[in-house]
């Protein structure tokens, strides 16, 4: 048996809606198993005893990869993972990949158009022109804001955040970031603590990984350090930030306007985010084109290539980079 007949034996569990090319390379190269959604009362005998892999966007717990104890490997969709149980996964010997870098230069792109429509309230422009508001009423006011004159900071020095952070120095903005350390190489003024950051700066974009250690970080004093020319933009996770105090920044006059396109409870918006006139929000969209997500589906099922042939992957995660495939006789 060739290695690519030998694959088409290996059972990957694809929970709920994915990718429509991830999930026509899995067809082709796997044998795929659908499931209504990653929940552990849903898997079956015939699951627990072959499946081997999970590709995913959604998130998959400690029960859930209980339920499959032949699973080796979980291929998650996207750069974050935090909605992955990665410390069960590494103590029960299963890797989990992401798919970093592919996606990099689009949401670092998305970042900035964020930036730019919170500032100089490009959408509700178009709109006045669009529902015939210039012809019958004249020019579009004045933009409160503009990018002139501001100091940027970045939380999450990441790829993505540098990604940033060169587009900006393209701006003439000065750039300053905090993150869990230093990152070696780089000239942008460094802050060891998120509040050191908002005091020195009047722009703060988030790109925070979500967890518990960043959990609600951007919190009322933070947004009260970023001051009344302050403006947020979160293009990271939106668990990053307390919503509620972000609202109230914004009603209040804290701060002076921010730019979302992420939340806590997706696809559930607050109503006071909806609500507030100095918002600019998206659905989600950092990586959502057609090139970029049709990488990010290379990668993810590239990993499973990779594990089930070659017995490695292409971009496991740090928390199981120590993880090893077992030899299993007359498998791949």
């Amino acid at each position: 048996m060739t290695k690519a007949e030998q694959l088409q034996t290996v059972a990957i569990l694809v929970p709920g809606d994915f990718n429509d090319h991830a999930v026509d390379r899995i067809n082709h190269t796997f044998r795929r198993v659908t499931i209504e959604r990653a929940d552990p009362a849903l898997v079956t005998d015939e699951m627990r005893s072959n499946v081997r892999g999970i590709a995913s966007f959604a998130g998959i717990n400690a029960a859930m990869m209980d339920a499959l104890p032949n699973l080796e490997l979980i291929a998650s969709f996207g750069v974050g993972y935090d909605s992955v149980d990665v410390g069960h996964a590494a103590a029960k010997n299963i890797m989990v990949t992401n798919t970093p870098d592919v996606l990099t230069e689009e949401v670092a792109d998305t970042a900035i158009g964020l930036l730019i429509n919170t500032v100089r309230d490009l959408p509700r422009a178009e709109t006045w022109l669009r529902d015939g508001s210039w012809l019958r009423k004249g020019n579009y006011p004045l933009s409160r804001l503009t990018l002139r004159g501001r100091k940027v900071g970045i939380f999450g020095m990441g790829r993505i955040g540098q990604a940033i952070a060169r587009r900006l120095e393209a701006f003439g903005l000065p750039v300053a970031y905090h993150n869990r350390r230093r990152v070696e190489g780089l000239s942008y003024q460094y802050h060891p603590t998120l509040q050191g950051l908002a005091e020195a700066v009047d722009t703060l974009i988030s790109v925070a990984p979500g967890g518990a250690s960043t959990e609600k970080a951007v919190n009322a004093e933070i947004l009260s350090a970023l001051g009344a020319n302050g403006v947020f933009v979160n293009i990271g996770r939106g668990s990053t930030v307390d919503e509620a105090a972000l609202a109230t920044a914004l009603a209040n006059g804290t701060i002076a306007a921010a730019g979302l396109d992420v939340f806590a409870d997706e696809p559930n918006v607050p109503k006071a985010l909806l609500d507030a006139p100095n918002t600019s929000l998206l659905p989600h969209v950092g990586s959502a084109s057609d090139h970029t997500r049709r990488a990010m589906a290379d990668l993810c099922v590239d990993n499973l290539v990779s594990w089930f042939t070659e017995r490695r992957p292409l971009t496991p995660v740090p928390e199981t980079a120590n993880v090893r495939a077992k030899a299993i006789p007359g498998k791949v």
